[in-house]
C-alpha cells in the first residue's frame, strides 16, 4: 500500500510537484519526446528502490525507439510494456478508494488498476504524437469480471470500430471482438461522450466534467497542458 505520506511525497521536489518537474516534455516542436532528469530519477530511486528508476528509464527509452514507427507497432509495443505492471486495487495501492495516477505515480510503485494502465497509455501514445481524436478512455462494463472497467480506444482509420488496448488481455483486439465490454461513457483532452452505442458515441461536454479527470491533470506539467490546449485550438480551426 502507497501511504498518503508517500503520495504527498511523490507531489514535492524542492517546493514544486514531483510529477510536473519528472513529466517534463520539450517545446513543441520536439513534444514527441519525455524526458525526466537525473535529479529526478535521483528522487524515485531513493523513495522507490532501483527498480523503479529502472521502469522509468525503460519507458524513457520506449518512447525513443518508438519515433517514427507505424502506429500498429507503437499500439502493440505500448500496450505490452504498460500490462507487465502489477495490478493493484486502489484501496490496497493507494490508501483512497478511487486514484487516478500519472505515468510517473503507476511506474515508481509498480502498481495500479485499470484506470492507470488507460491513462498511462494515453499519454506514451500522445507523446508519440498520436493524435488526441484518435484516442479515448473508455469506461465500459466488463462482463467476464462483472465491474466497471476502463480501457483506451484507437479510433485510427475507424470511426466506428476502435483497436481495444486492455490490460486484461495481452493483445490488442477490435471493439467487434470484445463482446464482453459494454461501452458507457469516453473522453479525452477534447471532450466526454455517451458511448452506450458503439461507434463514436454522443458528445455530451468536456472532460473537465470529471472530477478525477481535473485532479490528474492538475498533477501534469504547464508545458503537456499548453500543449493540449494549442491541439485542441488546431484541430477546431481546421473543422472550421
Amino acid at each position: 500500500m502507497v501511504s498518503n505520506r508517500i503520495i504527498a511525497s511523490l507531489c514535492s521536489l524542492a517546493g514544486a510537484c514531483l510529477l510536473m518537474a519528472a513529466l517534463a516534455l520539450h517545446t513543441v516542436a520536439d513534444i514527441s519526446l519525455i524526458s525526466v532528469s537525473p535529479a529526478v530519477l535521483g528522487q524515485i530511486e531513493d523513495r522507490f528502490g532501483r527498480g523503479a528508476k529502472r521502469r522509468i528509464e525503460r519507458w524513457q527509452k520506449l518512447v525513443f525507439d518508438l519515433q517514427g514507427e507505424s502506429p500498429d507497432k507503437q499500439l502493440a509495443k505500448v500496450n505490452g510494456f504498460f500490462n507487465r505492471i502489477r495490478y493493484q486495487r486502489d484501496h490496497k495501492h493507494w490508501n483512497q478508494e478511487d486514484y487516478w495516477a500519472t505515468p510517473i505515480e503507476f511506474l515508481s510503485t509498480n502498481g495500479g488498476d485499470c484506470e492507470d494502465y488507460a491513462i498511462a497509455k494515453y499519454f506514451t501514445l500522445r507523446a508519440l504524437g498520436i493524435p488526441d481524436e484518435h484516442l479515448r478512455l473508455t469506461y465500459v462494463n466488463a462482463t467476464e469480471i462483472g465491474e466497471a472497467h476502463m480501457v483506451l480506444s484507437y479510433y485510427g482509420d475507424s470511426r466506428v470500430n476502435p483497436q481495444v488496448l486492455d490490460n486484461l488481455k495481452p493483445w490488442i483486439q477490435k471493439a467487434s471482438e470484445r463482446g464482453d465490454l459494454q461501452p458507457v461513457f469516453s473522453f479525452n483532452g477534447g471532450g466526454l461522450w455517451n458511448s452506450r452505442e458503439r461507434g463514436n458515441g454522443r458528445l455530451v461536454g468536456g472532460s473537465d466534467m470529471l472530477d478525477d479527470w481535473s485532479n490528474l491533470l492538475s498533477r501534469l506539467p504547464p508545458e503537456y497542458l499548453q500543449f493540449e490546449s494549442q491541439q485542441v485550438e488546431l484541430a477546431a480551426a481546421g473543422a472550421g
